[in-house]
Order: C-alpha cells, then structure tokens, then sequence
C-alpha cells in the first residue's frame, strides 16, 4: 500500500477516536481495527493497512472508545466481552462498533456507514436486483460474507419502497445502521438491547404494529427464523440477511437450522413465502475501488416444488436457467464482471462457486461477446 499519514495523539473534534476515523472516511475505508498491542488498521478496498501511530494499550484504547460507547453496551462488553452499538460523527459518518476481548487483550472493529442511505440508482444496482423491492409480501433474503455490502443493498430496497409505497416499515438491527428519513413511507427503527431485548421478540411484536415491510438485521437463531417464516405466512413483506455465498446454500441453512422432526413443515412453509434471495459478494475493481457481484433467485413454481420435495440441489440449475425470469447464477455475474474488464480473471476465480469449470465460462462469455460486436463492426466500416 502506499505511504500512510502521520497520525497526531492530540484530541481533536468531539472525541478523540474522531481523529482515526476521520483518516477511514478521507481513505474511503470500510473498516477501523483498534487491537490492543497494535498499531490502528483500517482497511481499504478489502487489504488492511497499518497507520502511523502507536502501539495501543489498554488504557489508550479505553480512552479510545469508552468516549463513544453508551453506558449498557459498555457495561456489557465489561461483564461479557462482547458488546456492539452505533456512534455518530454528526453528518460525516455513521459507525457499526464492535467491542470484543481477545487473546492479547481488547479489540474493536468500526465500521463505515454511509452518512446517507444511497439510493438503487445510485448504488447502480442492476435490475435483477432492483426488481426484488417490487415484491409486496412473503420472505426475501439477502446473503454474503461479513462485509460483503448486504446493508447497503437491503437499505436501497427500503428506500425505493419508502419512496413509492405508503408503507409501515419496521426495521430491527443490532445496532440500527442506516437511518431513513420517512417518505411515503412511515418507518420505524428499533434496535437491539435499547428498544427491544431480542430479535424474535421484536418479530412478535411487530405483528401488533399494523406492518406492512418488516426487515431483520440478521436471521441469527431458531426462534427469530421461525418468527420471520411466521411473518411472512400472515403476508407482510419480511427481509433478513444470512451468512452464506449462495443462494441454494442459504435455503438449505434455513432448513437445517430447524430439529429434524420440524424440517417437512419447515420445507412446505418456505416454499409459500420464499419470494427471492440476493447473494452478493464485493470483488477488487481494475484501478482501485470494490465491485459488487450478484446471485438472484426469484420465487417460482418450480422452487415451490424443488424446496417442498427437498431438492434443493435443483435451485442451482433453476438460477442458472432463469435468466428470463429475473435470475442470474454467481458465476455467471463474475464471468460477465471479467468480460467487461471490471476485475481480473484471478479475483474473480476466487470468489467463482465452481472454480473448475469457471474459466470456460469465461471464455464461452468472451466469445459470445465478440460475436455480438462483429456485425456492429462491420457495419461502421461500411460506406
């Protein structure tokens, strides 16, 4: 990486942590690593880079973060050796904060949020993803890694629906990250441990709120699946995100997350309600920056049946085949990545589901691509 600046221990802004993060926003960082016995990180473009500062310890990196932190989380990060919360930096950033203990001793991961929410036109999202927010009741999941831009999207679906539908939305995270000003829409925001104790009880009382868009920050445990599924079945429009890199593969975790004997009623609910997934992975851009890449499965028929039966090994044959219907397989978004020049071929391999055969996926996309541009070439040569 490049030269890194000189960091200064003088407090400036509100709070001395402001310093660092103020070099994560100027860097167009995602992330700010504090790990007691290290120097500060942050990580641009997925490669974390060490800035000019100190070694940290415990007591610098208590000055660092007990400024920002609210008194139960940091209650709770003493007792536990966990906590998360949101910090603020008025109208520069938003933070996701992570305090954690490990072997060395404390750490803490802040991550950027945009200061606004971006919108589906400016996020360029395609309109394979774009069409998901038009679904109007059932369950959409958004999948991927830790850092692999889910927020971000599910934030955009929000927004689009708050400024076309006349809504209630209710989100409910841990902690609150993106904050929509209401529309059309009216939304409201409740976040874990401040106004609520857990994810399914908020799912329980959310039914009560007259909801029409209900959105869960992460699908974390039996009973907040069950409580999503049971959302969806009543006919609100319910999104949560998993931790998976395909869309099969986040059906199936669903599934298995559930005791046995539960699993065929598990399978002939989520077969009524799945209406889409969205798996999504970020890729280095050629020149610098990230790139999304896209899986999208839409609700259909054959889904219904193929989830119903327990052959969820058929989705990837239904994506792959579902062009028409609004369905693009990973690989097939990478390959296209690579053919428009956007991200290499060895960073694209990478993240590809089916390595062996990615490559002539390329290839078959390349040439296809220059037999679309032959007749256009000719005809500009022509008189």
């Amino acid at each position: 990486m490049s030269a890194t600046p000189v960091l200064s221990s003088a407090e400036t802004g509100v709070n001395r942590i402001d310093t660092l993060l103020r070099i994560v926003v100027d860097k167009k960082a995602s992330d700010l690593h504090l790990s007691v016995g290290s120097p500060p990180l942050v990580r641009v473009d997925g490669d974390l880079m060490k800035l000019k500062w100190r070694t940290l310890t415990e007591e610098e990196y208590e000055s660092l973060v007990a400024p920002i932190a609210p008194e139960r989380p940091f209650k709770d990060w003493r007792e536990t050796g966990d906590a998360d919360f949101g910090y603020s930096m008025g109208k520069i950033a938003r933070f996701r904060v992570n305090l954690f203990r490990q072997e060395h001793g404390s750490g803490a991961v802040l991550r950027m949020i945009p200061p606004k929410v971006l919108t589906i036109e400016e996020l360029g999202l395609p309109p394979l993803v774009a069409n998901v927010a038009r679904v109007s009741r059932g369950l959409v999941l958004v999948t991927g890694p830790t850092g692999s831009g889910k927020s971000t999207t599910l934030a955009a679906l929000l927004d689009w629906i708050n400024r076309t539908r006349a809504s209630h939305i209710v989100t409910i995270e841990d902690p609150v990250e993106f904050l929509h000003t209401p529309q059309k829409s009216l939304i409201s925001h409740r976040e874990l441990g401040f106004d609520t104790p857990t994810f399914a009880g908020a799912l329980k009382a959310a039914l009560r709120e007259d909801p029409d868009v209900v959105l869960v920050g992460e699908l974390r445990d039996l009973e907040t699946m069950s409580m999503a599924l049971q959302a969806a079945e009543t006919g609100l429009l319910v999104f949560g995100t998993l931790h998976t890199n395909s869309a099969a593969k986040a059906v199936d975790r669903l599934i298995d997350s559930f005791p046995a004997e539960e699993q065929e009623q598990i399978r002939t609910v989520l077969a009524e309600v799945l209406k889409a997934v969205v798996a999504q992975v970020l890729l280095r851009k050629k020149g610098g920056g990230r790139a999304p890449a896209f899986e999208v499965l839409r609700g259909s028929s054959a889904l219904s049946n193929s989830i119903r039966e327990g052959k969820t090994n058929m989705i990837t044959t239904l994506i792959q085949t579902g062009r028409n219907a609004g369905m693009i397989g990973m690989d097939q978004y990478l390959a296209d990545l690579v053919v428009a020049a956007t991200v290499e071929l060895d960073e694209a391999t990478e993240k590809a589901l089916d390595k062996d055969q990615f490559k002539g996926l390329v290839e078959k996309r390349k040439a296809a691509a220059n037999r679309a541009a032959a007749p256009a070439a000719g005809a500009a040569l022509e008189p």
